[in-house]
Order: C-alpha cells, then structure tokens, then sequence
C-alpha cells in the first residue's frame, strides 16, 4: 500500500465516508478541513500499516483522533456553535431511524427535520458519547470494530455505548415528544418548554 496510485484509490473509496462521520464529530464547517488532515497523516503512515490491520478501522482511528483534537482546541471551543446534520450520499433515500427506503418529498422531509432533531441532542453529549454513538448508530460500525478504533477493550466500548445511548436516550425523552405519523414514519414534536439552549460562540 506504499504506492501513491493505490493511495489515491483509498482516498478516492473512503473520503465521503470519513466526511461523513466527522460532520457528525465536529460539524459541516469543519469537516471537509479536519478530513485533509486525516487523508494527510494516513499518507504519511499508511507504510506502517500491518497486513492484517483493516483499513477502514485504521482510517476510522485516525480521523476520530484528529476530531478529538479538534474539538479540544482553543479556536474550535471559541466558534462552536450549532450546525446541523447533513446528510449525503445513499443516506439521503433513507430514514434515520429505520435505514429503510423513503421515496416521497413528504417523507425526505419528515427525516431531514428527524435527522437534525437527533443530531441537535447528539451535539449535546459528552466528545466520548457523541464519537461512539456516531460510530455505532449513525456509521453501522460493530463493537470489536469500534474498540478497535478508540483502543479501548471490548468490555468498555460496551459499556461506554450503553451509557451513551442511556444519556442520549434521556436528553431525547426530555426534550421531544416521538410518535407514529398516518404515513407509519417516527416524527418528532419539539417540547416547547424543554428547547436547548444554542451552545455559546
């Protein structure tokens, strides 16, 4: 893997998908930035890579790493502020929550204002909250694979996800009301009352 052709593919098979998580991580703004660095540090190491390593895991550590810096940097902690999710790629057809086909313009709707809803409370979390369930939920990744990719045992990426989708869990039952529409779609109604404040800039 030490030729720039075959990097040049890797690059070309995984930059969407690694853009894709870190708009999860560290938002639209500065996802596309934080995703050069990642493909910069995977090119300069990718020698080092061992023959039995995957390398969507190791790209996956690389880049949850270099978010974690992000977001722990002075500049980042100054303009945070809320960006909502977007959704790209084959994700776009479908439900957030079901991950099944959703066809009408209504539909599109109801999941895009879904999507962000979620995203909004998943902002809220704690950076190890928010990266593993980013890992799990949104990127479909398996535990052995996420404790992999935060170096961390299995026993604890267990233990971290449940912890996080508790957290989450709670932040969502506080501040929505979820039921099932006429069109059989999970909708989200806003509790007046219990809106999140806007994170300071």
């Amino acid at each position: 893997m030490k030729d720039r052709h075959t990097f040049d593919e890797i690059h070309e098979e995984y930059h969407d998908k690694i853009v894709h998580y870190l708009i999860r991580i560290v938002g639209a703004n500065d996802a596309e930035d934080v995703a050069q660095e990642v493909f910069n540090k995977a090119n300069e190491h990718i020698g080092n890579l061992k023959e039995d390593s995957k390398l969507s895991t190791w790209l996956y550590r690389i880049a949850t790493n270099t978010a974690i810096d992000k977001l722990r940097s002075a500049a980042y902690q100054h303009s945070l502020k809320h960006i909502p999710i977007e959704v790209k790629s084959d994700i776009e057809s479908r439900n957030i929550w079901t991950m099944q086909a959703s066809n009408t313009t209504e539909q599109n709707l109801i999941r895009k204002e879904m999507s962000e809803c979620v995203q909004e409370f998943v902002d809220k979390l704690p950076p190890d909250y928010r990266i593993i369930i980013a890992l799990s939920e949104l990127e479909g990744l398996t535990n052995k694979e996420i404790s992999q990719i935060l170096d961390i045992s299995l026993e604890n990426a267990k233990i971290r996800l449940h912890r996080a989708r508790k957290k989450l869990k709670k932040l969502l039952d506080q501040g929505c009301d979820f039921y099932i529409n006429e069109q059989n779609t999970l909708v989200c109604d806003r509790k007046q009352s219990q809106i999140l404040p806007k994170p300071p800039k």
